[in-house]
């Protein structure tokens, strides 16, 4: 009996020893967890403490401006406010939604949507006009807070369009240099944090902490908004006459790659982006997004075209660099040159008979220019080709650069080389042509075409300068030399005299080019020229996309050119002076 009374103490002596080690062991735990909590993780739980009851809304930055070469504003910013409601703190729902439907011109059903939804914030609308933004904080509504925001406003409408692009709702680029320069331009945002109890009511007393944003950096650019008047004005003017579907211009400084304008008409409202030009109508979905697409497209960038006879430049170049011809060279033309088994005729079908490499020139004569590239034969052509830097993108600073479409040097055969010789059977962009005839006729370095010039932080400060160095020479000063003397003749006398400007030296090279597919009869006319001709100092190039009527680029293209190069030589500063020098003239006299 007293054995086993001695076995029931002992039993509970060992079950309270066990029930004291459990107390203890998780009063250590306990101990331990406190410590984690109020020691070594205090910070940590003490800023999840603070979030939690912490209502942040953010302060847009102000989005740089973009600026042409004159210092003239191209993109700018517009105040507006954004709405949105607390639902927390909202005391007269009704007359909130009755308010806001009236200020903000919204349905009713959309307001109450946002009004009646339970969280800590609901942001019911944005780009709001400023006035109806103030006018809408006066009412003192309970739980509706009304932040200033930043819309993008282009103050000189559609011009350069393509260029500049746009921005979206959320005041980032869409295309062009908006979305190319998004980090010059977007800034860092700012916020507003405002403490709130456990219910999430935001506390009277405490007031708000604010974060200011900084601001986005000026955009100064090389474009000039007066060359860039003048250029659309002529492209309207052309497509109008000749009920074309669109014409692109562009006008550059040949020695550095400067832009000082590219217009492709018709261009778009860049305040009001998302409007077809004829108007929406029942147009919607893909197909909307589609065309709105087509609308927006930088044609001298985005599209290749078969460049035809200002190609011919390429095929000159090639074949005086590699001394398989001369300017003294003749040449006999009977209106067309057999090529295996392909007759390819002159665009002159009786010939031009015996004629130099000068006149060949002027004449833009298919067969001979066939005969230089087949002098200089598939491999050779195709090295020039790779040195020319036309089988390289350009580098502009734009998105969405096309690259030269070409067919395979190992595909290449006689008949196939007879037609690169002279524009046609591949096609590359206007920004590609134009950059290689500008390197061809500069002294023969490679330049990267090119916008942006420098960054402004909003004080005026300096921040950043972009470079553009001449990549490689890729042409002799000599043959350089001789390229313009030989472009001068063509506009001097040859199928580009319908850009002849009196007392100024003005180079440059016609085209006209048919698309595909052949049957279509649909063509594309084009002029390449630059001043002056001895140094040049500005290049330009038009494209006359499907012309009716005549369509030869002699025609219809070199007048365009003449038409913009009357305007904006004086007010570059370029001065008339005389006429051009036969280098073979040079050579025989000293």
């Amino acid at each position: 009996m007293q054995s086993a009374m001695q076995k029931t103490k002992s039993f509970h002596r060992r079950k309270t020893a066990a029930v004291f080690l459990c107390c203890f062991l998780a009063l250590a735990a306990l101990a331990v967890r406190l410590v984690s909590l109020m020691v070594i993780n205090s910070e940590y739980y003490a800023e999840l403490a603070q979030d939690l009851h912490e209502r942040e809304r953010p302060i847009k930055a102000a989005r740089g401006r973009i600026m042409d070469r004159t210092g003239k504003v191209l993109a700018d910013n517009r105040t507006v406010c954004t709405v949105s409601v607390i639902h927390s703190q909202i005391r007269e729902p009704e007359r909130v939604i009755e308010i806001l439907s009236r200020e903000l011109e919204l349905p009713e059903e959309k307001v109450r949507k946002r009004v009646e939804k339970v969280s800590s914030i609901e942001r019911v609308a944005k780009n709001v006009e400023k006035a109806a933004g103030d006018r809408i904080r006066n009412y003192g509504l309970e739980g509706v807070k009304v932040d200033e925001d930043y819309r993008r406003y282009y103050p000189l409408g559609s011009l350069a369009s393509k260029v500049l692009g746009f921005t979206g709702g959320d005041n980032q680029g869409i295309i062009g240099l908006e979305v190319k320069y998004e980090e010059i331009l977007q800034g860092t945002p700012g916020r507003i944090l405002t403490l709130t109890d456990a219910r999430g009511v935001e506390l009277s007393d405490t007031g708000e902490r604010r974060e200011e944003p900084v601001n986005g950096s000026d955009l100064y650019i090389s474009l000039d908004a007066n060359i860039q008047e003048f250029a659309e004005q002529a492209a309207r003017k052309v497509m109008e006459q000749k009920e074309a579907d669109s014409v692109s211009i562009i006008i550059m400084n040949p020695k550095n790659g400067e832009i000082y304008a590219m217009t492709n008409v018709p261009e778009f409202d860049l305040n009001d982006p998302y409007t077809l030009a004829g108007g929406n109508g029942e147009v919607s979905g893909q197909e909307l997004q589609n065309a709105l697409n087509r609308m927006w497209r930088n044609g001298c960038i985005n599209d290749t075209y078969e460049p035809g006879s200002t190609f011919k430049t390429v095929t000159a170049a090639a074949g005086l660099e590699a001394g398989v011809v001369s300017v003294s060279d003749q040449f006999s033309c009977p209106g067309f040159r057999i090529v295996e088994d392909r007759k390819i005729r002159c665009h002159k079908v009786s010939g031009h008979g015996s004629e130099t490499f000068v006149q060949a020139t002027q004449n833009s004569c298919n067969p001979v220019f066939i005969e230089v590239g087949l002098r200089l034969g598939t491999e050779r052509y195709f090295q020039y080709f790779h040195q020319f830097a036309l089988d390289e993108k350009t580098g502009i600073d734009l998105p969405g650069e096309a690259a030269t479409i070409m067919h395979r040097q190992e595909n290449v055969g006689q008949v196939e080389l007879a037609t690169i010789s002279f524009g046609q059977s591949f096609q590359i962009t206007p920004i590609q042509l134009i950059t290689t005839v500008s390197s061809l006729i500069n002294g023969g370095m490679r330049i990267t075409p090119h916008f942006g010039a420098q960054a402004r932080a909003e004080d005026g400060a300096l921040t950043k300068v972009f470079e553009y160095p001449q990549k490689r020479r890729i042409l002799s000063a000599e043959t350089s030399a001789t390229m313009r003397y030989l472009l001068e003749q063509v506009v001097d006398g040859g199928g580009g005299k319908n850009a002849y400007i009196e007392g100024y030296r003005i180079g440059g090279k016609t085209a006209t080019s048919e698309t595909l597919p052949r049957s279509a009869n649909r063509y594309i006319s084009s002029f390449v020229g630059f001043a002056p001709a001895d140094d040049p100092q500005v290049i330009g190039m038009c494209v006359i996309n499907n012309p009716q009527g005549v369509y030869y680029g002699g025609t219809i293209a070199a007048p365009v050119m003449r038409e913009v190069f009357q305007n904006i030589l004086p007010y570059l500063g370029i001065r008339k002076n005389g006429a051009a020098d036969d280098p073979q003239k040079n050579e025989k006299t000293g």
